[in-house]
């Protein structure tokens, strides 16, 4: 058997899996504590068993994450292999995104060929939020990878006429669900649609199956939360973000209906609605505190604030510079003056209690879909300049792609690639008209995009180079015009950060486009090798803007709480929530003129990764006679002493205190 031709074919999907690998694995290493939020919770899950089925974000299991496990469980058998780094809890998501390339390459190839699929697999790698996303212990990336192994079970299925496969593939989205919970049926439209197009089989039987499938997926979906809604509330921690202790109303609630209409409520952002300054939520603070009896503070706590005291002793001999006394319940049960961050938030982005917005206040993080720098809602909200650099790149030329594929479909005439990008189509389209009306999500989630735009570029470019080469009529012109388009709107993407990265790859971009072109469209009666090559490098000119901004995390930093992509952090004026040009401010709160050193792992303003003082930490562990260290609504001076040394430190006292305290007056505190 000879083995040359094969290896031959293989060697470009060779070097593109390597670049994907080079995108979303250098220099990880660095990251210290990569998403603190997340790490924190790997570094609790690996203490007990009951940490780790609930994925308890503190070391006492007092509180959850805000999403469900099956991610942070994978982080934390990473953890456990390698031990608790930024890079092991990192590395599942960057071989996942890896993973998705070559799922997309077997799931594009069989259908529409070789040129195809490479086009597709590239697409895929140099997708920009992709690769930052794949860069952070963020549950993304695993879920899109998921979702492509279901989507190949499925595609197994319709092909082999196998059951068990499509039961396969509609498990793997209730684990998803497990991942991301609602978002991982975005893609459910597609499946639908592509089973009951592409089966063979009888509409009844079809009807049937998928009944069966679904019967199934929501078995799995809601398997866990059962489970954990079903254990008493006082024998497992609290779930955060839920407005009522339960995984299924965090579900369809916060991570749920929330997300569509920005409306975060109480519970969103760590489950304290309304901090819109003002001195209101202070008094609900010393109110909740105090009829929580006595300044008892935590469930777990050997009595009377004991924690909180330890932390107000520590911080006197430390002369007040490591623990935040103000923002700390003193020994008396009662709040301070706070300006903190509590954990919480979506995504471990704890919500910023600055006094200048908050979930339901006008610019903040519940209002209005721009609070991180997304947008204004409407049809072109992804051709945005806040949005557009992310995923939208060729978006243009997958239009095209589409247009030219369905050109000469007839009814008898229905082939595997018509169906097979309906099933794109499908899954694209719900979801760029989720993000164009969402009120609330951020710039990686638009990660759900990378797999349908890039099958849809590899597909179409085979298509519309058929249609060039063998000039049928006017569809010879939408190859040129594909390029032409879709290089224009990436000068469109790049011309803001010309102060940062130089005019010439944005003017490179739109001359190249603009040629190329030209130069297709005066060659187009004839066909010869040129034109071929006119045909690629007009495609590879378009993979440049891509490429470079799927590179800026390695060259300008990450931030790995929001992670994006993009150049504007180099000016010092983005980074955080949103990527900035010129002209814009920070949704966080950072002014648009300070000026920071961009590093992997901060975890932006508030938030950045401080260091455990030894002197502090010896002293509390010598007078320590409760479960806590130490309490602090400082997240970030929490992080390190549960990371490094394993200490239950809790930075949730007035978040506790207020949820026993909303039990028993149903929220009419607020």
């Amino acid at each position: 058997m000879n083995l040359a031709p094969k290896l031959k074919e293989r060697i470009p999907l060779f070097l593109i899996l390597l670049l994907s690998a080079f995108l979303n694995m250098y220099n990880i290493w660095t990251d210290e504590y990569a998403n603190t939020y997340y790490t924190t919770a790997v570094a609790s899950m690996l203490h007990n068993f009951h940490n780790f089925f609930f994925a308890s974000l503190d070391p006492a299991g007092s509180v959850t994450v805000d999403k469900p496990p099956v991610v942070f469980w994978i982080q934390t058998a990473s953890a456990y292999l390698f031990g608790l780094h930024g890079w092991s809890v990192i590395l599942p998501q960057a071989l996942a995104g890896v993973g998705s390339v070559l799922l997309l390459y077997r799931l594009v190839k069989p259908t529409f060929g070789l040129a195809a699929v490479r086009i597709s697999a590239l697409a895929m790698a140099c997708t920009p939020i992709a690769a930052a996303v794949s860069r952070t212990n963020n549950i993304d990336s695993m879920l899109v990878f998921t979702l492509l192994l279901s989507t190949w079970l499925l595609f197994r299925g319709i092909q082999r006429n196998s059951i068990w496969s499509l039961l396969g593939a509609f498990s793997m989205i209730g684990v998803a669900f497990n991942m991301k919970m609602l978002q991982a049926y975005m893609v459910l439209p597609a499946f639908y649609l592509f089973y009951l197009v592409a089966a063979k089989a009888s509409w009844k039987k079809k009807i049937a199956l998928l009944s069966s499938a679904t019967a199934v997926m929501l078995a799995i979906s809601v398997s866990w939360a059962v489970v954990v809604d079903s254990i008493p509330k006082d024998q497992r921690p609290y779930i955060s973000s839920s407005q009522t202790n339960s995984v299924l109303e965090l579900a369809f609630g916060y991570n749920g209906v929330s997300r569509l209409t920005g409306n975060q409520g109480p519970g969103g952002g760590g489950g304290m609605p309304g901090r819109n300054g003002g001195g209101s939520v202070a008094a609900s603070r010393n109110s909740a505190i105090n009829e929580d009896g006595g300044g008892t503070m935590f469930d777990r706590n050997d009595g009377g604030g004991t924690a909180s005291k330890q932390a107000n002793d520590a911080a006197a001999v430390d002369g007040g510079n490591r623990l935040d006394t103000t923002a700390t319940p003193n020994g008396n049960g009662n709040s301070g003056q706070y300006n903190s961050t509590i954990p919480g938030g979506d995504q471990g982005q704890p919500p910023t209690m600055n006094g200048n917005g908050g979930p339901g206040a006008p610019g903040g993080f519940g209002g209005g879909g721009g609070a991180f720098g997304t947008g204004q809602k409407g049809p072109l909200r992804l051709f945005q300049s806040e949005l557009s650099g992310q995923a939208s790149w060729l978006i243009p030329f997958a239009g095209i792609s589409i247009i030219a594929i369905f050109a000469g479909w007839r009814r008898r005439n229905f082939t595997p690639k018509h169906k097979e990008t309906l099933f794109w189509l499908a899954w694209l389209l719900p979801a760029m008209v989720f993000f164009s009306i969402a009120g609330f999500f951020h710039h990686y989630y638009l990660i759900m995009l990378a797999p349908p735009i890039a099958a849809l570029v590899g597909a179409g470019w085979k298509q519309l180079w058929d249609a060039y080469r063998l000039r049928q009529g006017w569809k010879t012109w939408l190859l040129p015009a594909a390029i032409f388009a879709t290089s224009i709107f990436e000068w469109y993407i790049m011309h803001p950060y010309d102060d940062v990265i130089g005019s010439v790859w944005s003017a490179g971009i739109a001359a190249g486009g603009i040629i190329i072109s030209l130069l297709l469209l005066l060659w187009k009666r004839k066909h010869n090798k040129l034109a071929r090559t006119l045909a690629l490098a007009g495609m590879l000119v378009l993979f440049v803007g891509p490429l470079y901004w799927a590179a800026t995390p390695i060259t300008y930093g990450l931030n790995s709480m929001l992670p994006q992509a993009g150049p504007g952090i180099a000016n010092g004026r983005g980074g955080v929530a949103t990527e900035m040009g010129p002209g814009r401010t920070a949704a966080m709160g950072e002014a648009s003129d300070t000026k920071r050193t961009p590093t992997m792992g901060t975890g932006g303003p508030g938030m950045e990764s401080q260091q455990i003082d030894e002197t502090t930490l010896k002293f509390l562990r010598s007078h320590n006679t409760g479960t806590y260290l130490f309490a602090t609504s400082d997240y970030s001076t929490a992080a390190p002493y549960i990371i490094k040394s394993g200490e239950s430190v809790s930075p949730w006292a007035v978040f506790q205190a207020q949820i026993r305290s909303i039990r028993s007056r149903s929220w009419k505190l607020w």
